[in-house]
């Protein structure tokens, strides 16, 4: 069975809008192995739009980026991508497939499928998915600031049972990396 992630960046007070945190190349060299780890990412319409077509974009015409967003770029152009929305017409790139039947009974079958793990970003997907019990682990990747406001990690979620931290990781810009899986 293949285990559903949660991957998401937030801040010491648990805001998760990406305008408020920052990626540095130590951030971006992370992500870029995390999804090369992964079979499948799994998306909303709104993160999905927030990440295509600038990613690919980066992939396909690389001069003029720094070389983790490059590595980043391509990493993400070549992992499949399944994106969950009633009102997106179409996808933009080739590895993506929309889909339009509810989301837990499309992640229950990619879960049975054999193949890697499916990482899963974003905000109100995931928190759908985890307050259903289907998130399998948790990545937060708390970074050293403070936003102050803004929508806050699982915010309104009942997240059932508890999580066991598995791993932490202190990177060099200060930012804790903290895994979790579901006991």
């Amino acid at each position: 069975m293949r285990n559903l992630i949660y991957a998401i960046n937030l801040t010491i007070d648990g805001c998760i809008d990406h305008t408020k945190g920052y990626a540095d190349d130590e951030l971006h060299d992370f992500y870029t192995n995390l999804i090369r780890d992964a079979g499948l990412l799994a998306y909303g319409r709104i993160t999905y739009q927030l990440m295509v077509p600038y990613w690919p974009d980066i992939a396909k015409n690389t001069s003029g980026h720094k070389k983790a967003d490059v590595e980043f770029a391509k990493a993400f152009n070549d992992v499949g991508k399944v994106v969950f929305s009633q009102s997106l017409e179409k996808v933009e790139d080739e590895n993506s497939r929309l889909v339009r039947t509810k989301a837990e009974d499309e992640i229950l079958k990619l879960k049975q499928e054999k193949g890697k793990k499916i990482l899963l970003g974003g905000v109100a997907l995931p928190s759908y998915l985890t307050e259903l019990g289907l998130v399998d682990e948790y990545i937060f990747v708390v970074q050293p600031n403070v936003a102050g406001e803004g929508r806050r990690l699982l915010e309104g979620v009942n997240l059932r049972g508890k999580l066991k931290l598995v791993n932490s990781t202190a990177l060099k810009s200060g930012c804790v990396v903290l895994h979790y899986l579901k006991k």
